[in-house]
């Protein structure tokens, strides 16, 4: 099937905790639908998803991937996204892509953190959702607890559409609540359900069809007047109902034995909404909020929503159709960059695989190759001022040095890292300009880590990654006054200058200032410039531990040349030393940068958190309860950014990966006397290391 109407369309995001099955149930839709010919395995590093070098190695889905699939006239993409906190960006990105969410839980964990995470992303963005218990094969496995967990967790809408028949090892088909078939191993044909079963078969159904009647007005009048719904009004009404959002059906399955798997696909195809179903995306249009139907005749709107290095195509940028219909070998607009882009080839994709089409329409996920300019942007048309907003990213929270290795690695690292951030959008560069090092920053060291692995495999440039230095600042807090007197004679002229300085404290933030006092001619006018120049050029390196000198006046008041000997690079030297001198004298302290971090933590690990918080020199300044997850508290406070470095991973352990923060600078305080003895300890070691 080469092409597709909007309406033959489904695009389901599946989300949830890493290790809930999620790569293992795309590849059983996969082989169930004949798109491949074998169906691989998560242990066997085969499956089609996880193509990666690094995800077969660890076992595990790092990026979002896509597979394309045809089943009963229905083209079907499922985007699979990775499970782990670190790798959040990808679900954001993936969830921006779908219509819906096919949310998995663990048979033998219950809902996780993962899991509370995928439900929410798929929550603030109104999308449909299903949730499937999957690995009921596995030793522990319990359905009754699963569904208690889900229930209690993410809400009485989850009501099972299927009764597992058996468990763990007696595992072995599912039964459909509604019609009452049995699904026995991977058979795609019913038979009669068990009669042990009926008892909870009929509870179920009964939940089920209350939330049906739920979704449309004339069921609900019916279903509290008593009277009973016909089969014909409950399955039409239950595709409604999943689009409302009144009913999430919770499914069964043990994607490696297939079990449940031919349900499910039939559930996709037949009852999940297509893209012309669920609600408008919200868009600018000449920079007025708007909506945007999924019409293939409508204006072009289309998003990049990732964009990837291939080794054999090059530039890879995966893209969701929202509206219009994009053809090959044309130009289109980024609307974000105002630049021209030529669309050289269309494919679908199906995991590394692109399978080259004439077209895309409003609707469909697919691949473009080679973009110059395009990351996470809008690709439109010129005149239609549409830009479609991306999703909002979680700001990174872990940063280190990275270093090149070799002189060649300098020349590739500034191409690299413009790649890696291309294609991780949560992962950002900056260059610290007190310390001199470029910071990777991403969401916890894993992510970081892995980022550098990745400049290294992709992209050739070979790194390494060092804790980041605190960018520390020296000050003064008493005025003081010193001279020094720049002799030297080497034969023919020599050298001589004589600078008198006084250096006095400013208000915080106020940086440095140069003043000249001088009168009577003692220094020359013109050797005043580079008096200045000598101060300027000993601010960087300060006299307790070498971090740049701020907050200080520096006043120039008395001196003395010689007409013969003195010159500018005299009284440059000169001035060096006695600023030097004069800085020793006024008693000199370190500043560090404070953060102001924004905590969200589940009600129950507040004390947990606050108590923490207080082993680490903070001032709280308040809590107030959060907007964006239920029961969560957000904690304010100003914390030391040598406290907070390794933040998000020792937060995530506090609080079983339920915690998350951002950290904004604040300003520059005086660090504590103990706290400053073991940092200007610390920059002695280093500096007779270095020597």
């Amino acid at each position: 099937m080469s092409e597709v109407d909007t309406a033959q369309i489904r695009n389901i995001a599946l989300m949830g905790h890493g290790g809930s099955g999620k790569t293992s149930v795309v590849e059983a839709l996969a082989f169930a639908s004949g798109t491949i010919s074998r169906q691989g395995r998560i242990e066997d590093s085969n499956t089609t998803s996880d193509f990666d070098d690094e995800e077969r190695r660890r076992g595990m889905s790092i990026g979002t991937s896509i597979v394309s699939l045809d089943q009963g006239g229905v083209r079907v993409n499922l985007i699979d996204t990775p499970g782990y906190a670190d790798f959040i960006g990808d679900v954001i990105a993936g969830a921006a892509a779908a219509d819906v969410a096919v949310i998995l839980t663990d048979a033998a964990s219950g809902v996780q953190v993962g899991t509370e995470t995928a439900w929410r992303i798929a929550k603030q963005r109104g999308m449909p959702r299903v949730v499937v218990v999957s690995r009921l094969d596995r030793e522990n496995a319990s359905w009754e607890s699963s569904l208690e967990s889900i229930q209690a967790t993410l809400g009485p809408q989850c009501q099972p559409l299927q009764i597992p028949i058996g468990e763990e090892d007696s595992f072995s088909g599912v039964v459909d609540v509604l019609s009452g078939e049995a699904f026995i191993g991977d058979s795609a044909k019913g038979t009669a359900a068990p009669a042990d079963l009926a008892e909870a078969i009929e509870a179920a159904r009964a939940g089920l069809i209350e939330r049906i009647a739920e979704s449309d007005d004339e069921l609900t009048l019916k279903f509290l007047e008593g009277e009973e719904l016909t089969a014909d009004e409950i399955a039409n009404g239950l595709k409604g109902a999943i689009t409302a959002g009144t009913l999430v059906p919770v499914l069964a399955m043990a994607s490696p034995s297939n079990i449940g798997v031919a349900p499910l696909l039939e559930l996709i195809v037949a009852e999940l909404p297509a893209p012309c179903d669920v609600a408008a995306r919200a868009v600018e249009v000449k920079g007025e909020a708007s909506e945007l139907e999924a019409d293939a005749q409508g204006p072009l709107a289309a998003l990049v929503f990732k964009t990837t290095a291939d080794d054999f195509v090059g530039r890879l940028s995966y893209i969701r159709v929202l509206s219009g219909t994009i053809n090959a070998d044309t130009h289109v607009y980024n609307a974000q960059k105002a630049e021209d882009e030529r669309l050289s080839n269309l494919s679908r994709v199906v995991g590394k695989e692109l399978v080259r089409v004439d077209k895309l329409v409003a609707g469909e996920v697919g691949a473009v190759t080679k973009l110059s300019a395009t990351t996470f942007d809008t690709l439109t048309m010129p005149d239609s001022g549409i830009v479609i907003p991306a999703p909002a990213m979680p700001n990174p929270v872990f940063g280190a040095a990275v270093a090149p290795k070799t002189k060649a690695d300098v020349d590739k690292l500034g191409v690299g890292l413009q790649h890696l951030i291309e294609e991780d959008t949560t992962l950002a560069v900056i260059r610290e300009p007190d310390t001199g090092e470029m910071i990777l920053m991403g969401l916890g060291e894993s992510h970081v880590s892995l980022g550098a692995d990745k400049l290294r495999r992709k992209f050739k440039v070979d790194v390494e990654l060092k804790e980041r230095r605190i960018p520390y600042r020296e000050t003064v807090t008493a005025r003081s006054e010193a001279e020094y007197l720049h002799k030297k004679q080497t034969g023919g002229h020599g050298q001589y200058a004589r600078v008198a300085l006084r250096v006095e404290p400013r208000a915080r933030g106020e940086g440095v200032k140069f003043d000249s006092e001088v009168v009577g001619g003692s220094i020359p006018r013109n050797y005043i410039p580079a008096v200045e120049k000598g101060v300027v050029e000993s601010l960087p390196q300060g006299v307790l531990a070498h971090y740049p000198l701020t907050d200080v006046k520096v006043i120039v008041y008395d001196g003395k040349h010689h007409d013969v000997d003195s010159s500018e690079m005299a009284f440059r030297l000169a001035a060096t030393q006695a600023l030097r001198e004069a800085t020793q004298k006024a008693h000199p302290i370190l500043l560090e940068p404070i953060m102001i971090v924004r905590i969200t933590v589940p009600e129950a690990a507040t004390g947990d958190v606050m108590s923490d918080l207080n082993t680490r020199r903070a001032r709280v300044q308040g809590m107030e309860p959060s907007d964006d997850t239920d029961g969560a508290t957000v904690v304010v406070a100003e914390v030391p950014m040598a406290e907070v470095l390794h933040y998000a991973t020792e937060l995530r352990s506090m609080t079983g990966g339920r915690g998350t923060f951002t950290a904004a600078f604040e300003r520059y305080d005086p660090v504590p006397d103990h706290e400053m003895q073991k940092v200007v300890d610390k920059a002695k070691v280093e500096a007779e290391a270095a020597t």
